[in-house]
């Protein structure tokens, strides 16, 4: 399940950190967990999708690895976006 262009384009826009930015890991790791939370939702209807359940661990590991290389280049912004996003306690 994909997000809409309208979504990805407003993600974009709230986690960007310059004018002209579509790539940075915040962007990436805002627009992963919004599919990330869309799958989640698939899966509490259609239980025994296993291929989409794969993609969505993929995109889980994805995201980790995203986070990890965020905190150990700039643990501030990392702590930010954790909050922002609400993935931690």
């Amino acid at each position: 399940m994909s997000i809409t262009k309208e979504v990805k384009t407003a993600l974009i826009k709230e986690y960007k950190v310059h004018e002209k930015d579509t790539g940075s890991p915040e962007v990436q790791i805002a627009i992963l967990t919004e599919r990330i939370n869309t799958l989640t939702e698939h899966f509490k209807v259609h239980k025994k999708d296993h291929s989409s359940r794969r993609g969505l661990l993929k995109l889980v590991s994805k995201r980790r690895r995203l986070l990890d290389y965020l905190k150990k280049h700039d643990n501030e912004k990392y702590q930010e976006l954790l909050e922002k996003l609400k993935l931690r306690k």
